[in-house]
């Protein structure tokens, strides 16, 4: 295929740049489902009159329903998706960048989303939807799977649907989680996708963060305490990654440890863990729900992007308990710079 690519971009390069545009407009209808020909035209950047020409032959094409609310895929124009997505990451090189960080970082999956999802709305979904299929591949009958907080996880769960493999899937929180906005809590997204799926969840409600005295008195409490094990025998874990001093200050930690954090070189945040440049933990608070150790007979996924999170993305990595890593352009960029 690559062969193949290179010829066309130097006998052809015109309709390869015809193709990108053409792909870019089907794939952002296809993220926002139901979008409208001005939104479209703005978020694209695109002008109306240039949008509605390449819009009617996509339509001509039966690749995009047009009704007088907006547009979506058809689903011809889904499988075209579907049968474009190894071409496409050829195009905007990213097949070379997944393998890149998947062989540095040991992954046995690598799946790079293009843009910037600090930048692009579009892209943060894509993020999500990438995600949610990457969860439905690697998901079996029956199992645990647990997730954590934040608007990344949002996002994936927006994405999933009705799936065979995860109808009998039970969701749970990673750990405590209440405190932040409830829209990105562990347990509302943990609900979310059983809801979405057709699975069952369970919640654990708990402070995300705690004392040591709090922490032991809470884990004697025996329903604390059974649905602590059920997390802690999980299958797959789906987590989000986090700028360290960025999480501290969100969970309202002390000035105090916020400053030794900053001290220690931390730069990431997961679980309730922080790991500084090199993947060492610099800082772990006490918290109801998974913890590190419980991921060695665990299948992992990362989902996380944006140019400004590469490093920290990278630094996680490097502690080494992932399988697979859903990230964007913009980050996986930036990650190649701490490999």
């Amino acid at each position: 295929m690559r062969a193949i690519l290179e010829i066309q971009k130097q006998l052809m390069p015109d309709m390869i740049e015809l193709l990108k545009k053409r792909y870019t407009i089907l794939h952002h209808i296809q993220v926002s489902r139901l979008v409208g020909r001005r939104t479209l035209a703005s978020s694209l950047n695109m002008t109306e009159r240039v949008l509605r020409g390449e819009v009617e032959f996509l339509k001509n094409q039966g690749l995009l329903e047009v009704e007088s609310f907006g547009m979506r895929v058809s689903e011809a124009g889904q499988k075209l998706l579907e049968q474009l997505e190894p071409m496409i990451k050829e195009l905007f090189g990213l097949s070379d960048m997944e393998k890149q960080i998947g062989d540095a970082f040991q992954l046995e999956k690598v799946i790079i989303v293009p843009g910037d999802s600090d930048l692009s709305p579009s892209t943060r979904k894509e993020l999500g939807r990438a995600g949610a299929s990457a969860l439905r591949k690697m998901a079996q009958e029956t199992g645990v799977i647990a997730v954590t907080g934040g608007s990344t996880m949002a996002e994936v769960a927006n994405h999933l649907s009705p799936s065979t493999p995860l109808k009998g899937s039970l969701f749970v929180p990673a750990r405590g989680g209440l405190g932040e906005s409830v829209e990105l809590q562990a347990n509302t997204i943990a609900s979310i996708m059983a809801k979405k799926t057709g699975g069952n969840y369970r919640l654990l409600h708990v402070p995300d963060h705690l004392g040591e005295e709090a922490y032991q008195s809470l884990i004697q409490d025996p329903n604390i305490r059974e649905i602590i094990d059920v997390i802690r025998d999980t299958r797959i874990v789906v987590h989000g990654i986090g700028e360290a001093i960025v999480m501290a200050k969100r969970r309202k930690l002390d000035t105090a440890t916020i400053e030794q954090l900053m001290a220690d070189g931390a730069l990431a945040e997961a679980f309730g863990y922080y790991f500084d440049r090199e993947g060492k933990v610099v800082h772990k608070m006490p918290t109801a729900g998974l913890r590190l150790e419980d991921l060695q007979n665990t299948k992992v996924i990362a989902v996380a992007g944006g140019a400004s999170k590469g490093e920290s993305i990278a630094s996680v990595l490097k502690f080494g308990q992932e399988h697979v890593l859903v990230t964007d352009e913009a980050a996986a960029r930036e990650m190649l710079n701490y490999i």
